[in-house]
């Protein structure tokens, strides 16, 4: 066993409870994997807050450490696609839930669950867009693959705040699109402006249940991180034959619509999964948002903490009063 030590965020279960501590690991300390990685960022998504507070049971086996993404730098390898110095990210594949994750100074990783890091992207930049602007760019590919073309009319981003909603906004403006941003923070609009949104959408407008099956064609494109009435609601306002990627649950999981909105204007709901999508579509999505998203906005977006601040972090976006993106820096 090497005698070098390095701090991670480990999860315990005592008397039913989840607890937290910041604790020394060994490099023989962690699971089996065929490349170490030394990592330098993670970040705090909304799966990682119910991770550390022992929410939706994503942990069925602890000791655990979380932290569902990584970006960092190569120590050794087992396999011939990386070797030592190569700058990686890891998204998905159940990585802080089922298995050991990010918020560990090194990681022991399948190989098949990494990604080099584009040139373009340091490992910083990579966490700032981490899974959340991951999701972004697959929710903004998908549109264009059913038609979004600029020009076609407004597209609407919902959870507008959030580390997917923002992102998609800087990333869907870059390219030009008329970007709708709705949410219910009054105090944001000046932040999602910055980030390229053209017109601010109260969320109590969508919040409640849909008025009618079809209401007045409004949207070109829909990016939806909320789900619940609010997707019933832009469903039902799609322009004919457009389509509405679907993405997150923030405000529920149930879905109270019916088939007109699919029947009568042919509108398209689109599952947008970035857990357990293929090598080359993820290889493609990440040199896709290096391209297209404006890192002067992800610099705008992005905040850093350490691993002590994640526990607090953790429970802040569970609330809801986290605005852009967390980058947890290993090294502080």
């Amino acid at each position: 066993m090497s005698n070098e030590t390095f701090p991670a965020l480990l999860l315990k279960e005592k008397n039913g409870d989840v607890v937290n501590e910041i604790t020394d690991l060994f490099i023989d300390d962690l699971p089996e994997g065929e490349v170490t990685v030394k990592v330098e960022y993670s970040t705090v998504n909304y799966k990682d807050g119910m991770v550390v507070n022992g929410l939706g049971r994503l942990v069925r086996n602890y000791p655990h450490v979380p932290g569902i993404d990584f970006a960092g730098i190569v120590e050794i390898s087992n396999d011939d696609r990386y070797k030592a110095g190569d700058k990686v990210v890891l998204t998905g594949w159940h990585v802080g839930e089922r298995y050991w994750g990010g918020y560990s100074a090194k990681v022991n990783i399948k190989a098949d669950w990494l990604v080099p890091l584009p040139k373009k992207l340091s490992t910083k930049h990579a966490m700032a867009i981490g899974t959340a602007g991951l999701t972004s760019m697959l929710c903004i590919s998908a549109l264009e693959k059913q038609g979004l073309k600029t020009g076609n009319g407004p597209v609407l981003v919902t959870g507008a705040s959030g580390g997917v909603g923002s992102i998609a906004i800087a990333i869907l403006s870059n390219l030009g699109y008329e970007v709708c941003a709705s949410t219910g923070k009054n105090d944001k609009h000046d932040f999602l402006k910055l980030m390229g949104a053209a017109e601010i959408l109260p969320r109590e407008d969508l919040a409640g249940p849909a008025k009618a099956p079809l209401d007045s064609e409004r949207w070109a494109g829909a990016v939806d991180a909320v789900g619940a009435n609010t997707l019933a609601n832009v469903l039902s306002q799609m322009k004919y034959g457009c389509s509405v990627a679907a993405c997150g649950l923030a405000g529920g999981s149930k879905l109270d619509t019916t088939v007109i909105p699919f029947l009568l204007r042919g509108v398209n709901l689109l599952g947008i999964d970035s857990v357990v999508q293929p090598y080359d579509a993820r290889c493609a999505a990440w040199k896709r948002v290096a391209n297209d998203l404006p890192l002067e906005r992800l610099d705008t977006l992005t905040q850093i903490i350490s691993l002590r601040d994640v526990p607090k972090a953790a429970t802040d976006i569970l609330n809801g009063s986290v605005t852009g993106r967390l980058i947890v820096d290993l090294s502080i």
